[in-house]
């Protein structure tokens, strides 16, 4: 057999099939990024890709948070108002500080060194900033502590030692004598509790009847003073009103009148009467102020001497005094060594803050 013609290639069969294009793929996206970068690496020179670093050695993060100038929204929309100033945040004042050692000038310092240019424009015109820092020092507000009148520790009365003039101590126990009078007429004279049995006697049987009869028998005159009321009414209102004339119409319309005019000259005549009376006003006036100042200074003074007995209510209770450590006749000794010992410090430490308001008074409990 011969050999086969060659047929031509120009036909569908003769096509490659499966021809890989990543190459110029590539290639058109490397060229596409040089061009949008500014040009190929590979065609500038060594000496503007490499350089020599000669600062200190930080960490990037570090690098960033030195140059970045840190602006809060609060602070932007602060310094927008010429007439408020912002206060910078202490976290940045912190960072400064410990980085560079020294204090470093500010937007907002330069701000406040032209605000000594605004404070003077600001005098003259009257309005002063109520958010203005003197001098780059912030205003702080002080608490100023609360100041008691009553004393840490009080000085007992003379007539309470263990070896007392005879006068002082006289002075003591008839001051005890008298307090616990006082709490004795309080108990007297005080309201009665409501008593929890009302005494009375026991009713019989009969008597219960006699008494339900009584009421039964007030019932029905009321029902019928009721009934009487109620015919009464009826014939009131079956009688006919009378009609009013032309006559006694205008009558009453011009005693009205009458009574208005009166009641306009009265009011008239009154207003001259105090006019003429303005002097008297005034004095009475001043007067019922001066009352008033000297009642409002008594009452401070009243309240300042209840303060020096006892504290302000805090609680539920309020604060009872300790009673008079006060020495009988028969217990005086004359004597330290003799003395007869007490447990009163702790107490006495004890109800002394209580006086003071530091702690709240409780109730007294009872030992069981």
């Amino acid at each position: 057999m011969g050999k086969r013609p060659k047929s031509s290639r120009k036909g569908k069969k003769e096509w490659r099939a499966n021809i890989s294009t990543e190459d110029i793929e590539d290639f058109y996206d490397k060229t596409t990024k040089d061009a949008l970068s500014g040009g190929s690496l590979a065609d500038v020179p060594s000496d503007s890709l490499f350089f020599l670093d000669k600062s200190r050695d930080l960490s990037v993060k570090r690098k960033i948070e030195k140059n970045r100038e840190k602006v809060l929204r609060c602070d932007s929309v602060l310094q927008r108002n010429p007439f408020i100033k912002a206060i910078p945040s202490s976290t940045q004042n912190k960072q400064k500080s410990k980085r560079k050692g020294k204090a470093v000038s500010t937007p907002v310092d330069e701000d406040a060194a032209q605000g000594n240019v605004k404070d003077e424009s600001a005098h003259v015109s009257g309005v002063l900033d109520l958010w203005e820092e003197k001098e780059g020092v912030k205003a702080k507000i002080k608490k100023k502590p609360k100041t008691c009148i009553i004393p840490a520790v009080e000085v007992e009365h003379p007539g309470c030692s263990f070896n007392p003039h005879p006068e002082s101590h006289q002075d003591a126990l008839a001051r005890a004598v008298a307090d616990e009078m006082q709490k004795m007429y309080q108990h007297e004279l005080g309201p009665q509790p409501i008593p929890l049995v009302v005494p009375g006697e026991a009713i019989d049987e009969e008597y219960k009847y006699f008494l339900e009869a009584d009421a039964d028998g007030t019932d029905d005159d009321e029902n019928e003073n009721q009934a009487d009321g109620g015919d009464e009414d009826a014939e009131k209102s079956s009688q006919k009103t009378k009609r009013v004339t032309r006559v006694e119409f205008n009558r009453r319309a011009r005693r009205k009148e009458r009574l208005r005019i009166e009641a306009e000259d009265k009011k008239v005549k009154g207003l001259s009467k105090e006019i003429d009376s303005l002097p008297e006003i005034m004095e009475e006036i001043a007067k019922e102020d001066e009352e008033k100042h000297n009642r409002h200074l008594r009452r401070i003074v009243a309240k300042q001497e209840r303060l020096k007995a006892r504290p302000s209510r805090l609680g539920k209770y309020k604060f009872e005094p300790s009673p008079l450590q006060v020495l009988l006749t028969e217990e005086k000794t004359g004597s330290l060594r003799q003395l007869k010992g007490c447990c009163t410090l702790v107490r006495d430490r004890y109800k002394s803050l209580e006086k003071r308001g530091l702690i709240i008074p409780t109730k007294k409990g009872s030992r069981r």
